[in-house]
C-alpha cells in the first residue's frame, strides 16, 4: 500500500490507517521524545498527542512523502510544549544508545573517534546528555540519533541554519566538559581508594 493512499485513508477519517501510522512511526517518536523529555511516562503522553493532533490536522499535510518529517515537527512542538510547563532538569535516567560519531563534524576538537574511543559503553554519554539544557539536547538528538542535517534540523526548529550550527557547536563542547570532568572525577575517587586501602 503506497503512503499516499494512506494519506487519503486518514484524511477519511479511517482508523485502521491511522494503526497503521503508529505501527509505523511509534517507536521512531517515542524514542526522540524519550531523548528530549527524559521521562519515559512524558515520552508516550507526547506520542499519543503526536498521533492524536496528526489524525485530527491531517487535511495539513500536503505531500504525503513528508508525513514522518511532518510528525517529527509535531513531537518536537510537543515535547517543547512539555518542557516549558513542567522542571524536568532533575531527572537523569540511564538511557542506551549510540552516538558513536558525536563529534564527527568537529574538526577542531582533533580525532572524534579516539576521543570516544576512551568511554566504555555509551552510559556515560547518555548520562552526559540528559544534562545539557533542552535547547542543545535537541540539536544533539535530531542532528545524531535522527540523523537530520542542519537544514532539516532549522526547518523541524523554525531557527535559522546559523543558529542551528551554534547550538549544535556548544552541545558538542559542553558534552566534552562533562566527560572530561566525569573522568577527573572518576580518577579523584581511584586516587583516594588506592590512598585509603594503604
Amino acid at each position: 500500500m503506497t503512503r499516499l493512499h494512506l494519506i487519503a485513508r486518514l484524511k477519511q477519517r479511517d482508523e485502521d490507517a491511522l494503526i497503521e501510522v503508529m505501527n509505523t512511526y511509534g517507536d521512531y517518536l517515542l524514542r526522540t521524545a524519550y531523548l528530549l523529555v527524559k521521562d519515559h511516562q512524558l515520552a508516550e503522553e507526547a506520542v499519543q498527542d503526536t498521533f492524536i493532533t496528526a489524525f485530527e490536522k491531517i487535511h495539513q499535510l500536503e505531500d504525503a512523502a513528508k508525513l514522518k518529517s511532518w510528525l517529527t515537527t509535531i513531537i518536537i512542538n510537543r515535547c517543547r510544549s512539555y518542557m516549558r510547563k513542567n522542571s524536568w532538569k532533575n531527572l537523569l535516567p540511564t538511557i542506551d544508545f549510540n552516538l558513536f560519531q558525536l563529534f564527527k563534524e568537529d574538526t577542531s576538537a582533533g580525532n572524534p573517534e579516539d576521543f570516544l574511543l576512551q568511554w566504555e559503553g555509551n552510559q556515560q554519554l547518555s548520562a552526559a546528555i540528559q544534562q545539557l539544557d533542552y535547547k542543545y539536547r535537541e540539536v544533539i538528538t535530531l542532528f545524531y540519533y535522527n540523523e537530520m542535517k542542519i537544514t532539516q534540523i532549522a526547518l523541524h526548529t523554525h531557527a535559522n541554519e546559523n543558529t542551528v550550527k551554534s547550538k549544535l557547536k556548544r552541545a558538542r563542547t559542553l558534552l566534552k566538559d562533562i566527560l572530561l570532568k566525569g573522568e577527573e572525577s572518576d580518577e579523584a575517587t581511584t586516587a583516594n581508594h588506592k590512598t585509603t586501602a594503604r
